[in-house]
């Protein structure tokens, strides 16, 4: 996809989520033929003729001074995230070199002992592609076997949307797999090529209604921290902490890691899920006998 019909995508999908009274207009006369504000609407906030934005949609504009883009920002109720991603679509900035990862990622060593060495801490190291690079014991225990995987199958957007067992592993399902894609859509540059991600992308559209609708959204999402609620039929839904450490000069990679708030049911639920490690890991057909029994899942 190039550059100019994703600036058309961004843009339209920018203005379809606001309401006019939500920007301080008035309520049109004129019924809408879709929901959002009309390009008109935009340029009026904007101080632009009408033309001109209906060009940048288009594709059709060269240089976009930063006065302008500052003030579609402002109209569009852009967040950072956005609004970088708005000036490297229009070629404003220059492409950062983190968000081109290798066709084939390497990880290295010290990663791969550090994810080991934190272990009962669940962990494991993705690329920004959503590929799993590697994880530890405790991951495999809480989320899957992913050594088990055929390595082409490591991937959780692939993981999220493909393997039905994860409705009942992540109760809250729809908070997890539309931010995954939100967040392939932000590392996407369509400035430079990739074949890996458009290959990703077009299987899971085809594969899954749902990836491809969260994908014509064009959110954009960075992991940062946040919480979880998780499944697993041991021990019942676990309410855990997320953090996410993005790794310097690693072509976009990042660890994500779990644990659970201090004294909590949560963290005596978890540690019970640690102690049996030894055992075989709970298997996706396991996971799915599980979730269809009678019986509620144990809650915090």
């Amino acid at each position: 996809m190039d550059s100019s019909t994703s600036l058309g995508e961004f843009l339209r999908s920018r203005r379809a989520r606001l309401e006019p009274h939500t920007v301080g207009l008035p309520p049109s006369p004129i019924p809408r033929r879709g929901k959002g504000l009309r390009r008109e609407e935009v340029a009026t906030l904007s101080g632009v003729s009408v033309d001109y934005y209906a060009r940048l949609e288009q594709g059709r504009i060269g240089n976009v001074s930063d006065q302008v883009l500052s003030a579609i920002e402002d109209a569009l109720r852009l967040d950072p995230l956005e609004r970088e991603h708005l000036r490297g679509l229009v070629g404003t900035t220059p492409a950062k070199p983190h968000r081109r990862a290798p066709a084939k990622a390497r990880v290295r060593v010290g990663l791969r002992t550090y994810i080991d060495a934190i272990d009962p801490i669940p962990a494991m190291l993705q690329g920004p592609r959503m590929e799993v690079l590697a994880w530890n014991r405790a991951a495999t225990i809480l989320l899957a076997d992913f050594a088990a995987m055929p390595s082409e199958d490591r991937n959780i957007a692939r993981w999220l949307f493909l393997d039905p067992s994860n409705r009942s592993r992540y109760p809250d399902w729809e908070e997890i797999a539309a931010p995954t894609v939100a967040a392939l859509r932000a590392f996407q540059n369509p400035h430079v090529p990739d074949e890996e991600l458009e290959r990703l992308v077009g299987e899971l559209s085809v594969a899954s209604e749902e990836f491809a609708r969260y994908w014509a959204d064009y959110r954009l999402f960075q992991h940062t921290h946040g919480t979880k609620r998780i499944f697993h039929p041991a021990v019942g839904v676990m309410t855990l902490n997320y953090e996410t450490l993005h790794i310097p000069d690693s072509g976009g990679q990042f660890i994500s890691t779990y644990t659970a708030d201090v004294g909590s049911p949560s963290e005596e639920m978890l540690s019970i899920l640690m102690s049996w490690g030894d055992e075989q890991p709970v298997d996706s057909a396991e996971w799915m006998s599980e979730s269809t029994k009678n019986e509620s899942p144990r809650r915090d």
